[in-house]
C-alpha cells in the first residue's frame, strides 16, 4: 500500500453503504461508519441478503434465521448511529451481479443520493492463505460499482425509475471499497473501534466467542506505525473518485 492517507478530513454528508449479509457493515467498516455517523453523516445501509443460510443449527428454518439476522442488523446499525437499513432479500449464498440486483442497487442510489457509497471488492477470492472470500462478497462488489458508474448516472438506464416512480439521476462523488486487495486510505478509527466491537455483539446468532472477537478487531485495526504508548487502529479502504 502507498504511504497511508486519511480519508476522514472535510463534511461526511450522506453515505450508502451496500453489502451481502447482516454483520458485513460491522466487520468489514464498522469503525469508520461509527465514526462519520458521530460526526453528523446521514448514513443508511442496503444487505442485499438476509443470511438465511448462516447456521449451523438442525432446528433452525430459512425463515427463521432472516426474521433473527435482519432484527440483529438493526440493532447492530443503531450502534454505530445509522438510522435505516434496508433489506433486498435475495437468496444467501446465491448472490450474483445480475442485471436485477444492479437495478435494486441503482433504484437506492437515485433515491438517497449518497455523496459516498461504501460495498466491497469484487476481485477478492482469498486472503492470503487465511480463507477464501464469500461469493456473495465478489457479487455485491460487482453490482455496486456496476450501479454506481454509469448506471446510476445515465438516466436511460432503467428509465423505469424516472416514468414510474420519478427518481432522477445520480453521480456519486466518491467510493470507499472495503476489504479491498490494494487499499490506498485508511481512516483513523481509534475513537470508534469500541462502538464497532458493541455493535458486532448484537450479532448474536453468529459470533459464539464475544470476548475473541473484540481481541480480534482491536488486533486487526492497530495500526503497526503507531506507537506502543498511544496505539492507533485504522480501517483500509481503496477510494474511488468519480469527479
Amino acid at each position: 500500500m502507498s504511504a497511508a492517507t486519511s480519508a476522514s478530513n472535510g463534511a461526511i454528508g450522506r453515505v450508502l453503504g451496500v453489502f451481502a449479509h447482516p454483520d458485513d457493515p460491522e466487520f468489514f467498516a464498522g469503525g469508520t461508519f461509527a465514526k462519520w455517523a458521530a460526526d453528523g453523516a446521514d448514513i443508511t445501509f442496503v444487505i442485499a441478503t438476509s443470511g438465511d443460510k448462516g447456521s449451523s443449527d438442525p432446528q433452525m428454518t430459512h425463515e427463521r434465521l432472516a426474521e433473527i439476522r435482519e432484527e440483529e442488523e438493526r440493532q447492530a446499525a443503531a450502534v454505530l448511529g445509522v438510522k435505516d437499513v434496508v433489506f433486498l432479500r435475495y437468496k444467501d449464498g446465491e448472490l450474483y451481479p445480475t442485471l436485477e440486483l444492479r437495478r435494486d442497487i441503482t433504484r437506492m442510489i437515485r433515491l438517497k443520493k449518497p455523496d459516498i457509497v461504501v460495498t466491497l471488492d469484487p476481485t477478492v477470492f482469498w486472503r492470503g492463505t487465511g480463507g477464501i472470500n464469500h461469493p456473495d462478497h465478489r457479487a455485491i462488489g460487482a453490482a455496486t460499482l456496476e450501479a454506481v458508474f454509469p448506471t446510476a448516472r445515465d438516466r436511460l438506464n432503467f428509465i423505469e425509475h424516472e416514468r414510474d416512480e420519478g427518481l432522477d439521476t445520480h453521480k456519486v462523488a466518491t467510493v470507499y471499497i472495503a476489504g479491498a486487495a490494494e487499499p490506498t486510505h485508511t481512516v483513523d478509527v481509534t475513537d470508534a473501534v469500541e462502538r464497532q466491537i458493541e455493535s458486532l455483539k448484537a450479532h448474536k446468532s453468529q459470533i459464539s466467542d464475544m470476548e475473541k472477537m473484540a481481541e480480534r478487531i482491536r488486533e486487526r485495526a492497530l495500526d503497526p506505525n503507531s506507537p506502543p504508548q498511544y496505539p492507533r487502529r485504522i480501517e483500509k479502504f481503496r477510494v474511488i473518485s468519480m469527479r
